[in-house]
C-alpha cells in the first residue's frame, strides 16, 4: 500500500512538532519530580501565522526557534518557551480541538526589566492597549495589552519597596 505525498508530509509535520514541543519537557525533568506536571510551553493556536510571529519578535526582542515551514515556531524565554502554530496545520493534526483568536481567559505574563521603557519601545507596533504601566496591589507595576489575536499580555516588573 502506498501512502499518499500529503498524508506523508502531514506524518512528518506531526512527528517533528512533537519531537519540538516536548524535547523542553524531557530535557527539564529531573528524577524526583516526574509525579508532578511541570508547564514548559504555551502555545497559541492562530490563523495569522506570520502576523503573530512577527509581533512576538518584536515584543520579546527575540528570534523564534525553530520555525517549521510557516506553521510552527517557538520563542524560548529563559523559563518555559512561548509556540506559535498555524489553526489549518492544528486543523489537520487534530480536528475541531481549537479556535483561534477566541481567548478571553489567560494572560501572558512576561518580566521585564522596566515596564515603562518597554511601553514606550512597544508603542511603535502594539495596536491595543488595556492598561497603561500602572503599580498593581500585589506589588507588581504592569502594562497590559493585545497581540494580533486578541490574546492579553502583561509586561510586568516588581515594585521595589521605598
Amino acid at each position: 500500500m502506498r501512502i499518499g505525498k500529503s498524508v506523508a508530509r502531514n506524518a512528518l509535520l506531526v512527528g517533528l512538532l512533537c519531537l519540538v514541543v516536548f524535547r523542553g519537557a524531557w530535557s527539564s525533568a529531573r528524577p524526583g519530580d516526574v509525579s508532578r506536571p511541570v508547564l514548559v510551553n504555551t502555545c497559541l493556536i492562530t490563523g495569522k501565522f506570520r502576523e503573530l510571529v512577527d509581533f512576538y519578535q518584536h515584543a520579546l526582542g527575540v528570534s523564534p526557534q525553530p520555525v517549521i515551514s510557516g506553521v510552527y515556531a517557538e520563542f524560548h524565554t529563559g523559563v518555559g518557551v512561548l509556540a506559535i502554530f498555524s489553526a489549518e496545520a492544528q486543523e489537520k493534526y487534530i480536528s475541531g480541538s481549537a479556535e483561534p483568536a477566541n481567548n478571553r481567559s489567560a494572560i501572558l505574563e512576561f518580566r521585564v526589566a522596566n515596564v515603562d521603557a518597554e511601553y514606550v519601545r512597544l508603542q511603535s507596533f502594539v495596536e491595543t492597549w488595556v492598561k497603561p504601566p500602572t503599580n498593581q496591589p500585589w506589588g507588581t507595576r504592569s502594562v497590559y495589552f493585545r497581540d494580533p489575536d486578541g490574546n492579553l499580555v502583561d509586561f510586568y516588573s516588581p515594585v521595589k519597596a521605598q
